[in-house]
């Protein structure tokens, strides 16, 4: 953990070398020169049309071509830097990904195709597993929060990232590359070319990405099956086509293909190193050993198709839009399931293979030119259907009895039993939506609703026997209202108010051949709905050259799915070992139903100090509550509470707290997000003319996080605050055609422990020995069901330290 006096020094580091995320600066290129301030406003489309930043009563945090070229940013989760309050992550199996914001949490593996924050990729929707990939050629990214649903796409409860693809110019050649190595083993290499086939008419541009190198490299300490060092390689490549054959008539294609490889492990530490009345490991690991004890890693392969279409139509002052989508996702992972290393000289993996399909469409009309100089709508129809076949291996250890002096009897492995397994859903989505806008003077009322339709069917088929589930046949309505009013042309407030809605979610996970009714009730949730309420303020002065924007919110959840962090709880499963089912301990992120309540403030300030000196800053505060909720857990001693275990509790045990249920339900007042609750970020640039052709710059880019309090059930796993500092250094050519740069990201080398699980186990049949006989010369009785804790505990750091070159070159229109 770095000092206090470390971080003020980076603030003022930062303070003197800062940049905006919303206004860039012209430099001055003579000495002698007056100092002109010009700021540049971002313009965004969250109302789903052209529009200032600060003319927009919502908060929205953009990210702009500039942002993500000036900070190099590769992979999308890099995003999260710049929006405080938000946090983006990829499934350690390659299965989906995740944001959360606003103080609730979000598990693609328990809330699937339904997020709290939803994805957009050039106007459809889209899974958050294809966009948190390696970024390039982008033209736009926002960051949008609170409740929507009544303007595009899907209802989600907490926010829309939307990303936007660059588009072609149509009137001029142009390219650029830009190439990135660092110290750690990084290479990425992206690249775009602008055609103007018919210039004016028709245009087109091609972009790709080619990105190697080693993840966070953790590495396994005990490389008994695959000794290679972890691995990641991306290939990606964009084409998009625009036509305008006539001034009312404008088509838009664009494909995408991602083919992505991961080779990780998940990152472990010695318990002893929090809990000193844990036993020490045989072999001691720290946070800051990037080490982990599978001998084996995450195998993944992903394959992602992006077909989207857009047309425009404009007549009589109106625009109808048609926006279509088509995209799929193959996805080949292999997964150690021997968390506590047991065996250490067998693979134990459980291989998955998930076929996605998803296909929108949506259809809208809105005006172009004010009706009446006083009304703006949008009201259109969208269709959304997704299918999510899975198929998967689970694997179940039958272990050898120990016999002293008899060859063979080692308690090694007599054999791995594979339980496949086939999970198939489908669902359909369509809705009608509307939204109007008037406007009176100083004052804008706004008001929207949506009418949703939502149809699930899901089956799961376990060793050939079927487990019932729950389909899906729902409507519901949601609205948006708020009012505006601009005191005065630099000063507006506001406040809003809205619903959201979400299907109910199957969680997918618990395999056990004989389910309990309370065990499903975890698995199988009802529908979610909440309420918003926000007011905020937003405001420019010193002619523009800077802004203060700040928004308080209150949201009320129902039915909330909050999902069991870490290891999640232990509970009965019920195996196929042939020929019986057996039952054994095991653990799984079950999810409960719970009421929640979220206060939160956010707020941002930018400054153009000087010409070619600017300073930003952006800060949210979000709690999120759950009161009384009843949620599973691990409750041993049955006294409603759940308990605190340092590890797996034997099958006896465990079946005497449950009994039929197979688990435990408890109810808590707690948080209902382990994310720290205050987060904000500090941004600087200085631009500087060093000669009549080159400028040089520096910018900097610090992030802090407020100390987060982890799992309740865990003691061990609170957060202290910390923070991140990226600096970078170079020269560029006045004209915008290259740039060189030097940069560091988490100069400080801090490394935090981000989570902590409990301490990881081993769940296996054991067999017994009955003395000597039968046709393999053994006479073995049981199994019998038996768990191993190991010393060691799952964890997530703060990525590593890097130390980089950046290079990249522009002409023509992308100058």
């Amino acid at each position: 953990m770095k000092s206090v006096f470390a971080y003020s020094m980076a603030g003022v580091c930062l303070i003197a070398l800062a940049t905006p995320t919303e206004a860039r600066a012209q430099d001055a290129t003579q000495d002698d020169a007056p100092a002109v301030y010009q700021s540049s406003e971002i313009v965004v489309t969250t109302r789903r049309r052209d529009e200032l930043l600060q003319d927009v009563a919502v908060v929205v945090n953009p990210v702009t071509a500039e942002d993500i070229s000036d900070l190099n940013l590769r992979d999308f989760t890099e995003v999260q830097s710049l929006a405080p309050g938000l946090s983006l992550s990829s499934n350690a199996n390659g299965i989906g990904g995740n944001a959360q914001v606003r103080g609730v949490n979000f598990d693609i593996n328990a809330s699937g195709n339904n997020p709290t924050v939803e994805f957009y990729f050039n106007d459809a929707p889209i899974t958050a597993g294809v966009i948190l990939q390696q970024m390039f050629d982008i033209g736009q990214i926002e960051v949008q929060r609170g409740p929507q649903g009544t303007l595009r796409g899907r209802a989600s409860p907490s926010g829309a990232i939307t990303v936007t693809a660059r588009k072609p110019d149509m009137f001029d050649w142009g390219g650029y590359t830009d190439w990135t190595a660092n110290d750690i083993g990084t290479i990425n290499l992206q690249g775009g070319l602008n055609v103007p086939v018919v210039p004016g008419v028709a245009a087109l541009r091609v972009s790709g990405v080619w990105n190697t190198g080693e993840g966070d490299r953790v590495k396994s300490a005990f490389p008994t099956v695959d000794g290679r060092d972890p691995f990641n390689e991306t290939w990606a490549g964009r084409v998009v086509g625009v036509v305008e054959p006539t001034d009312w008539l404008h088509l838009e294609g664009t494909y995408q293909r991602t083919d992505a490889y991961r080779r990780s492990f998940y990152q472990n530490e010695s318990f002893s190193e929090v809990n000193p009345l844990a036993t020490p490991s045989a072999v001691p690991i720290e946070a800051e050993d990037r080490l982990a004890i599978q001998n084996g890693p995450f195998r993944i392969r992903q394959i992602f198709d992006i077909f989207n279409w857009r047309a425009e139509a404009y007549f009589a002052g109106q625009s109808l839009i048609y926006q279509g989508q088509h995209y799929t996702q193959e996805i080949r992972s292999t997964e150690p399931t021997d968390w506590g290393n047991f065996f250490p000289d067998t693979d134990l993996d459980q291989v998955t293979r998930s076929n996605t399909t998803s296909t929108s469409h949506e259809i809208r009309l809105q005006n172009d030119m004010r009706l009446f100089d006083t009304l703006d709508y949008v009201i259109g129809f969208f269709d959304y259907k997704n299918e999510t076949p899975t198929s998967l291996t689970r694997p179940t250890a039958v272990r050898l009895p120990v016999v002293p002096g008899v060859p063979g009897l080692d308690g090694g492995l007599a054999q791995v039993v594979q339980t496949p397994i086939v999970r198939a859903g489908e669902s359909h989505e369509q809705s009608f939506f509307g939204n109007l806008t008037v406007h009176l003077g100083d004052f804008q009322i706004s008001g929207g609703v949506r009418h949703i339709d939502y149809r699930e069917t899901n089956g799961l088929m376990i060793n050939g026997s079927s487990i019932p589930s729950a389909g899906q046949d729902d409507t519901h309505w949601i609205y948006s209202g708020s009012i505006q009013y601009d005191i005065t042309p630099d000063v507006m407030i506001y406040a809003s108010t809205g619903t959201s809605y979400r299907p109910g979610i199957n969680v997918v996970g618990d395999f056990s051949l004989n389910q309990s009714a309370l065990e499903r009730s975890f698995l199988a949730l009802p529908p979610e709905t909440s309420e918003s309420y926000e007011v905020g303020l937003k405001t420019s002065f010193a002619d523009g050259r800077g802004t203060f924007n700040i928004a308080g919110y209150y949201q009320k959840f129902e039915n909330f799915p909050y999902r069991v962090p870490g290891n999640g709880v232990y509970f009965v499963n019920y195996a196929y070992v042939a020929p019986n089912v057996v039952p054994q301990v095991a653990s799984f992120n079950f999810a409960g139903a719970v009421p929640v309540e979220v206060k939160g403030v956010e707020a941002d300030a930018s400054f153009e100090v000087i010409p070619g000196l600017n300073i930003s800053a952006t800060a949210s505060y979000s709690l999120g509550k759950i009161k009384d909720g009843v949620i599973p857990c691990t409750d041993l001693n049955g006294d409603g509470v759940p308990d605190q275990v340092n590890s797996a509790p034997s099958l006896t045990d465990l079946m005497a707290a449950v009994g039929a249920d197979n688990i435990s339900a408890c109810t808590v007042n707690q948080r209902s997000s382990f994310l720290p609750p205050f987060t904000a970020t500090l941004q600087g640039d200085y631009n500087f003319a060093v000669s009549g052709q080159t400028d040089a710059f520096v910018r900097g880019l610090f992030t802090f996080n407020g100390e987060s309090q982890g799992v309740p059930t865990n003691e061990f796993d609170d957060v202290d605050s910390y923070g991140l500092l990226n600096v970078f250094l170079g020269l560029r050519d006045a004209e915008g055609g290259w740039e060189v740069s030097l940069y560091a990201k988490n100069l400080l080398d801090e490394t935090t422990v981000l989570t902590r699980t409990d301490p990881r186990f081993t769940s296996y049949q054991q067999l017994g020995f009955g003395g000597f006989g039968g046709p393999t010369g053994v006479i073995f009785t049981g199994p019998t069901a038996e768990s191993y804790t190991s010393t060691y505990t799952g964890i997530t750091t703060t990525p590593p330290r890097e130390f980089g070159l950046n290079v990249k070159f522009r002409f023509g229109s992308d100058k």
